[in-house]
């Protein structure tokens, strides 16, 4: 029997039995091995408080209009970073064999058929943890705000919001040449960051994040500021921090009014660029070359091969059946969970 974790209202989440379905001659069935919770995301759900579950959005002329919502309760769309393993094969499948481990987004559910077509090259690398598939979507979102950073060798990054995303940032810029800082309330979370490569970790409830940083450098301040909080105070200190002229990249998800910003103040008399950077698509000077699927493979290839050291940041894994108990505690801010995964064990 497959099963997927539903939620059916603000802050309720249920299991539900989906029937079961006969393999075409052209898929594959997986069974899930690991799923991987975005605190982010899908707390935005859980909470009803993302744009979709308030307004309509426009996808041709993409902009959200007032009306029915996007989303409505019960939203079956919860978790998109899944990896799993094959346990059997259509008759036309040709490059695919039981037993190979596939990464993708299908939701917390402890099955899914897909399209040997579909899954494309989303096939783990032989002997890679399979955990390294759950960071595919989320490694792929740090990856491609790196690059929309648009680093030089040298530069000083300063990453405001140490959770997952902001933990594979200072991975990544420091990969690209950069001295990073972090700022972060939370000391486990700065704790981590200066493990796995920041120069220096700030406060922001006791540190004067933006005169600290331009102590460093003779008062110039940070060559880019990328902010994956999605806390408008930070995004105001990012830019208070960000040299004359620098580039503050906004990658975290901002929900509702974004209060506090005062942009008749540094943003306006420092030039400043700010760029939105979001997973739905890459930077248009590199969209030739870089795409979602390619953003997604190097997020597992990187990890593979040494390069993204993710798997540190994992601080729970739960049971799938626990699943509810674990949102109730991300939804009331538990500072001790970084990245949390659901275990699916043996489903037979």
């Amino acid at each position: 029997m497959n099963r997927a974790l539903v939620l059916t209202g603000v802050r309720q989440l249920a299991f539900e039995d989906l029937p079961h379905s006969d393999l075409m001659s052209d898929q594959v069935r997986l069974k899930t091995l690991y799923s991987g919770v975005s605190a982010g995301t899908e707390l935005s759900q859980y909470r009803a408080t993302s744009p979709y579950m308030a307004r309509h959005w426009d996808a041709e002329r993409r902009v959200f209009r007032e009306g029915d919502p996007s989303w409505s309760f019960p939203v079956r769309n919860l978790g998109y970073e899944e990896v799993g393993e094959i346990v059997e094969i259509g008759t036309a499948v040709t490059g695919l064999a039981v037993g190979d481990r596939v990464f993708g987004t299908w939701g917390h559910r402890t099955a899914h058929v897909m399209s040997e077509r579909d899954i494309g090259e989303r096939i783990m690398p032989s002997g890679a943890d399979p955990r390294f598939g759950i960071f595919s979507h989320i490694g792929a979102v740090a990856v491609n705000g790196v690059h929309d950073a648009k680093i030089r060798l040298g530069d000083l990054v300063v990453v405001f919001g140490l959770g997952v995303p902001g933990q594979i940032v200072v991975q990544a810029a420091r990969a690209s040449g950069a001295t990073v800082i972090g700022v972060d309330p939370v000391p486990l979370r700065r704790a981590m960051a200066q493990r796995m490569g920041a120069s220096k970790t700030l406060d922001p409830n006791t540190d004067e994040v933006a005169d600290a940083v331009k102590d460093l450098n003779g008062g110039a301040g940070a060559d880019i500021c990328i902010e994956v909080s999605g806390f408008p105070p930070a995004l105001a200190e990012a830019m208070r921090t960000v040299c004359y002229a620098g580039r503050v990249v906004a990658m975290g998800f901002f929900q509702g009014e974004t209060r506090g910003l005062q942009l008749g103040d540094e943003f306006h008399h420092n030039r400043i660029e700010l760029i939105s950077s979001q997973i739905s698509g890459v930077a248009p000077e590199a969209s030739h070359r870089w795409s979602k699927p390619r953003l997604w493979k190097t997020a597992v290839r990187l990890q593979h091969e040494g390069r993204l050291d993710l798997l540190p940041l994992i601080t729970d894994t739960v049971p799938f059946e626990d699943a509810p108990a674990l949102f109730d505690r991300l939804d009331k801010g538990d500072t001790d969970v970084l990245q949390s995964v659901l275990e699916f064990g043996d489903q037979s």
